[in-house]
């Protein structure tokens, strides 16, 4: 446990901390890859041109060091922050570096003001954390490795098939190089892809896995995405599988990872209710399809929003689910239709999904919601839930991308490399 003395010491630095933490992260990714640049193969550098990472660790610092007197509070972060760190292959022998540099930059940024006994106190904090990092993520790999079928690190698979969905995503269908059989997942979870890249020595990215669990592959549906971020493209490795990867192509797959799931063969009383924005849909999907395998007659809603027809991933899937599922509701709103989608039946209905629409298509008083989509979407739909009096314990959720804030109040992840 953290010494009194310590947790007074970080308490009375929060404030100066946090006035500076954007500063300081820019400074400790600059140390960090200048010293260690071996490192830098587990960062996305377009989050990195972007600033969200250097943000996001901001944030996380900052909540570390708020609740520094209640490490429980944080809890759900470390676990979330614990899978995706197991996704990207961090050990134990990476937090020293990370600790380094983190106070390096504290002291470069703070000066004379970080004094050694400061300095002390903030080892002794990102120790006790890193500690508790350290000892879930061991668990977690040992997890991966005891399962039937299961590995640590990267094994190779081979495209099986490459579908495409619609005008922007493309679904891959992976399956062992070795033939061995595959782990089972927890619907909602990711893997991680890794393939040489001309432009990038190392590119891992986590996907989430689309179709249910227990078939003989693993289903990912990419996303191209064609935004450029200063230098750094940040569709450079969606625009590679979509046109590069081919069928009988080889990539290195890590095993599935992530917290955001639930458990298909769980019997509940409460409906369930999946809202999707965007390439939102596939890890709920997967829970769709899972769930729906595990109890046919489960009472499920599922929610999904598209710009309009050329961007609407998976109609023809979701609509085969609903006609097999005794209890399956659809609905599909288009922002953005093109002609002739409202009078082709493609969507239910054009807007945005709102309080009143939650009010009108759930039900929301008994429901487990589960929602996925881009952060104005999730900020909307958390916000939604909140006025309809939605419980948190019925609530769960899931960012693309660095990890940010759902809402102003909320807590951030803990330190994260």
């Amino acid at each position: 446990m953290l010494s009194e003395k310590t947790i007074q010491i970080v308490k009375d630095i929060t404030a100066v901390v946090a006035a500076n933490a954007e500063t300081i992260t820019r400074r400790f990714y600059e140390r960090m890859f200048q010293g260690n640049p071996e490192v830098k193969a587990f960062f996305n550098q377009a989050h990195q041109h972007s600033g969200g990472q250097q943000k996001a660790l901001a944030g996380a610092i900052c909540a570390y060091f708020t609740h520094i007197d209640r490490p429980a509070v944080l809890m759900p972060a470390v676990e979330l922050i614990a899978h995706k760190h197991c996704s990207l292959g961090i050990k134990a022998e990476h937090y020293p570096i990370v600790g380094k540099h983190l106070l390096d930059a504290i002291k470069d940024v703070l000066g004379d003001a970080a004094t050694d006994e400061i300095i002390g106190a903030v080892a002794e904090a990102y120790g006790f954390l890193a500690d508790i990092f350290i000892g879930r993520e061991g668990k977690i790999y040992e997890e991966q490795r005891s399962m039937p079928g299961g590995w640590n690190g990267y094994r190779t698979f081979v495209v099986d098939r490459k579908v495409p969905e619609n005008e922007v995503v493309t679904s891959f269908y992976l399956k062992p190089d070795d033939e061995e059989p595959l782990p089972p997942f927890k619907p909602g979870q990711y893997i991680t892809v890794q393939f040489d890249h001309p432009n990038t020595p190392t590119s891992p990215r986590n996907y989430s896995l689309s179709d249910r669990t227990g078939e003989q592959h693993y289903r990912i549906s990419v996303k191209r995405e064609g935004r450029l971020v200063h230098d750094a493209p940040d569709g450079l490795i969606s625009t590679h599988l979509h046109d590069e990867i081919e069928v009988g192509h080889r990539i290195k797959v890590g095993p599935p990872c992530g917290e955001f799931t639930m458990d298909p063969e769980e019997s509940i009383n409460k409906p369930i209710v999946f809202i999707a924005g965007g390439i939102g849909i596939t890890p709920l999907l997967s829970m769709a399809k899972s769930k729906v395998h595990a109890d046919p007659r489960a009472s499920i809603c599922l929610i999904q929003a598209a710009r309009n027809s050329k961007a609407h991933t998976f109609a023809n899937e979701i609509r085969d689910l609903a006609r097999v599922a005794a209890n399956m509701q659809v609905r599909v709103l288009y922002d953005t239709p093109c002609p002739g989608d409202v009078a082709d039946g493609m969507c239910d209905d054009t807007g945005f999904v709102t309080t009143e629409y939650l009010c009108k298509w759930t039900p929301y008083t008994d429901a487990e919601f589960y929602f996925c989509g881009p952060p104005p979407f999730m900020t909307q739909i958390r916000a939604s839930l909140r006025e309809l009096g939605v419980d948190d314990s019925r609530i769960r959720y899931e960012f693309f991308g660095p990890l940010q804030e759902l809402e102003q109040e909320s807590v951030a992840a803990p330190i994260s490399i």
